[in-house]
């Protein structure tokens, strides 16, 4: 009798470190890297909903609306303190100091050897010269004083993703999206919304930024970042945007999960000066 409960707790033992096991990190048998290239069971992580897949966005508006006036810099103030600290940990001085100059267009792979780990893992420089005319440095009112305003972009964190099809980058694209206007009548603000420019050039989230590791093993990862920049919206009407992150953003096995779809409305007052974005949180969108 004694014999077969000394089993029953030595079975109930091995069936819990198999489901959780607090030496090897390992769920299921399974490491979190490995579970990342499992498509068919998503990704877990430990600090993110595994399918939490978002972009998101800064700066932050009151309930998701941007609103601002050229002429008075009250108006716009807070939102380029918001960048300012947002791009802090991006400083190109604190960049080199804590993470590696790493070659584009390949992942990071830092793989474990057996039960040791590799720990801490090394990041990718995200320098935040890199955003240009967004960076905050060349132009330190982020385009906001000309009316040139300047939003952020990112994915959120995923363990063990390995974004991109075919091995290139995944974007994100801007343009008029179309909406319906009448029960058989579609618009689209095509002629309104101009010029953008993105930065990194082509609005990519570069390879070498992924696997994330997790927070605990990777202490000073730097996601990767995407500005869009508005050159020269229309005046005195509302413009209705969509940014989407192109396919392979997140699972590379399933298309409608990788497309991810930013909503913006931008409307710009000539007459007042003001310029508003309102920034709606829908198919996955939401802010920093």
């Amino acid at each position: 009798m004694s014999g077969s409960k000394e089993d029953d707790r030595k079975g109930s033992s091995e069936w819990r470190d198999f489901f959780w096991n607090p030496r090897t990190h390992e769920l299921l048998g399974r490491t979190a890297a490995s579970w990342g290239q499992y498509h068919g069971l998503g990704i877990i992580t430990d600090f993110y909903n595994p399918f939490d897949s978002r972009m998101m966005i800064r700066p932050k508006g009151n309930q998701l609306e941007i609103t601002f006036s050229t002429s008075d810099t009250e108006s716009w103030d807070g939102f380029i303190h918001n960048l300012n600290s947002f791009l802090s940990p991006y400083n190109d001085s604190y960049q080199v100091q804590t993470n590696d100059e790493c070659t584009p267009d390949e992942y990071f792979i830092q793989e474990d050897s057996g039960e040791v780990r590799n720990n801490p893992k090394r990041s990718c420089q995200f320098n935040r010269t890199m955003l240009e005319e967004c960076s905050g440095v060349l132009d330190r009112f982020y385009g906001y004083d000309k009316g040139q305003p300047c939003i952020l972009i990112k994915l959120n964190r995923v363990i063990g993703m390995l974004p991109g099809k075919d091995r290139q980058s995944p974007y994100v694209t801007c343009a008029a999206k179309r909406y319906r206007v009448g029960e058989n009548e579609w618009r689209e603000d095509s002629d309104k919304i101009g010029p953008l420019a993105y930065y990194p050039p082509n609005g990519t989230f570069n390879l070498m930024y992924y696997p994330y590791y997790g927070k605990k093993a990777q202490v000073n990862y730097t996601q990767p970042l995407v500005a869009v920049k508005f050159l020269n919206a229309s005046l005195n009407t509302d413009i209705n945007v969509e940014c989407s992150g192109t396919p392979g953003c997140y699972y590379k096995s399933n298309i409608e999960r990788n497309m991810l779809i930013l909503h913006l409305g931008l409307n710009i007052n000539h007459a007042s000066g003001i310029k508003g974005i309102n920034i709606n949180g829908i198919n996955g969108i939401t802010q920093l």
